[in-house]
């Protein structure tokens, strides 16, 4: 029997609010590996943005991995990194996943593969013009590989099917259909908040708490 592939799952973004989603999502992508045969899937990794990026309504890097922590707690594989979010400066996706890389090999051996998971709507953004350096794109893609969660609204089947520097690269994307529909984000959950609507349940409780506690996303959205 061959040995499976140790690997490791990073998901980048705001995390503004952290939500049940963003979890999911490494659950989802954990049964997936886990049941091909070929891999053994050994942590995940959240990397918050710094507050460099600039978006609008992103609440400070510290908060946000605070309820990063908060949300995991209970989670025996999952950690949160805050390398990123300390960053004085917005840090290219290729850039984190190279120290995140080097950190895995670290730990588990030169072996070990680590992996970007996303959803289906990052794909769509590789077809934005000056968005990602194509360099970047193809070192990604070659060297890491996606871990894709197809939610709602999102194709990105058919996207990487019409686009030849996409479809290149298909070996190394793995789509990965979310049975359990699940439509959470936290644009909607900051919208919610600033309507004064319970969010409970739509993301972790203690996140929850923490957000009442330091009274986020009030009339700012």
């Amino acid at each position: 029997m061959a040995q499976k592939i140790p690997l490791v799952l990073l998901l980048c973004g705001s995390f503004n609010p952290v939500t049940n989603m963003h979890l999911r999502m490494f659950e989802i992508a954990k049964n997936y590996f886990n049941s091909n045969g070929k891999y053994q899937v050994l942590k995940g990794i959240i990397s918050p943005v710094s507050d460099a990026y600039k978006k609008k309504g992103l609440v400070d890097a510290q908060t946000r991995c605070e309820m990063v922590r908060l949300g995991i707690k209970s989670n025996n594989w999952l950690e949160l990194s805050e390398w990123e979010s300390k960053k004085p400066e917005w840090t290219p996706t290729l850039e984190v996943l190279t120290y995140h890389k080097k950190n895995a090999q670290h730990q588990f051996g030169n072996s070990v593969q680590l992996m970007l998971l996303c959803g289906g709507d990052l794909v769509e953004t590789f077809l934005i013009p000056n968005l990602w350096k194509a360099d970047h794109m193809e070192e990604i893609f070659s060297q890491f590989g996606l871990a894709i969660i197809n939610r709602m609204g999102s194709g990105p089947e058919k996207i990487i099917y019409e686009n030849d520097f996409l479809y290149k690269h298909k070996s190394n994307f793995h789509l990965i259909n979310d049975w359990i529909l699940n439509d959470i984000s936290s644009t909607k959950i900051r919208r919610a908040i600033s309507r004064n609507e319970s969010v409970k349940y739509l993301i972790p409780d203690e996140v929850c708490d923490f957000i009442s506690e330091k009274n986020l996303y009030k009339n700012k959205f």
